[in-house]
C-alpha cells in the first residue's frame, strides 16, 4: 500500500478529464485515483457533473461519478446521514464527511477530492484503518467492572453523571480528526491520537465503569498521551462538533491529580 500525505501537483500524474455532456449547471471535481493492481503512480481524475441532476452533497457527486461516468472510482459510504463516518475523506482541503459536506460549501471552481490524509491507501480514496482500529481496541472501549451485575435492573446512573458523556458519544471513529493532527502525523505509531483519546476518556468518565485506575495507567506514556499540542486541528475538522483536545485535556488533569 502506498502512504498518501496531500503531495505536490508534481508527484501526481494529471489524469483523465471527464467532461459532461449537455450539463445545464456543471461543476468540476477534481479526484485522487490510484489502483494498487495496475502498477501507475496516482493520479487525479477530473470530472464534470451536472449539478441539475445531482443531489446537494459531495456523496452525492462521487455517486453520480461512480454510477453515470466511471465505475471504477472507489469509495466507502454507507448511512449518509454522518453517523457511520464511512464516508470520510478529504474535501477542498479538510477532512469532513461526503454524506455532510455541501456541494454549494465549497470554495468555488474545482472541487479537491482526497483520501484522509497520511494514511496507507487502499484504493482511491479507501485508507487503510487497520492500525486505527487497533489503536481503538488497545483502550478497551466497554465498560469494565468489579462488582456484580444486576440481576433486576441495568447499571443506573444519575442523570448529572449522564451529563458527562455529552460531547464524547457521540463520536463515530470517522478518524477526520486523527488524520488531521501534525502529532499524530509524526509519531501515529505509538501516539493514540485525538479520536482514540476521546473515547479513552468516554469511559474513564462513565459513572459506571469501576476500572478509571488501570485505563490512567495504561495512558501514562510519554507517548500515548503527551504527544497532543494542543493544535487545535481536531475541533476544527471534527464533523459532529466534538473538541477531542478538551478531553486530552481532562485526561492529563486527572494524572496531575493522581500524582498530587
Amino acid at each position: 500500500m502506498a502512504e498518501f500525505s496531500l503531495p505536490k501537483n508534481s508527484q501526481i500524474q494529471k489524469g483523465r478529464h471527464w467532461p459532461a455532456q449537455g450539463a445545464k449547471q456543471a461543476r468540476t471535481f477534481k479526484v485522487y485515483r490510484w489502483n494498487p493492481d495496475d502498477g501507475m503512480n496516482p493520479r487525479v481524475d477530473t470530472y464534470e457533473v451536472d449539478m441539475a441532476t445531482c443531489g446537494p452533497m459531495v456523496l452525492d457527486a462521487l455517486i453520480k461519478i461512480k454510477n453515470e461516468i466511471d465505475p471504477t472510482l472507489t469509495f466507502r459510504r454507507s448511512c449518509r446521514e454522518g453517523i457511520c463516518g464511512s464516508c470520510a475523506m478529504n474535501i477542498d482541503g479538510t477532512n469532513t464527511l461526503a454524506c455532510t459536506k455541501a456541494i454549494e460549501d465549497c470554495s468555488a471552481g474545482e472541487v479537491p477530492i482526497y483520501p484522509l490524509p497520511h494514511m496507507p491507501v487502499v484504493k482511491d480514496l479507501v485508507p487503510d484503518l487497520t492500525h486505527f482500529y487497533a489503536q481503538y481496541a488497545s483502550i478497551k472501549p466497554w465498560l469494565r467492572t468489579q462488582s456484580p451485575t444486576p440481576s433486576d435492573r441495568e447499571r443506573l446512573q444519575a442523570p448529572e453523571d449522564r451529563k458527562k458523556l455529552d460531547g464524547l458519544y457521540e463520536c463515530i471513529l470517522c478518524a477526520c480528526c486523527s488524520t488531521s493532527c501534525p502529532s499524530y502525523w509524526w509519531n501515529g505509531d505509538r501516539y493514540l491520537g485525538p479520536a482514540i483519546l476521546l473515547q479513552a476518556y468516554r469511559w474513564i468518565v462513565d459513572s459506571r465503569d469501576e476500572d478509571t485506575g488501570a485505563r490512567l495507567d495504561d495512558l501514562e506514556d510519554p507517548f500515548k498521551l503527551y504527544r497532543c499540542h494542543t493544535i487545535m486541528n481536531c475541533a476544527r475538522t471534527c464533523p459532529k462538533g466534538l473538541n477531542p483536545a478538551q478531553a486530552i485535556g481532562e485526561i492529563k488533569k486527572l494524572m496531575l491529580a493522581r500524582r498530587a
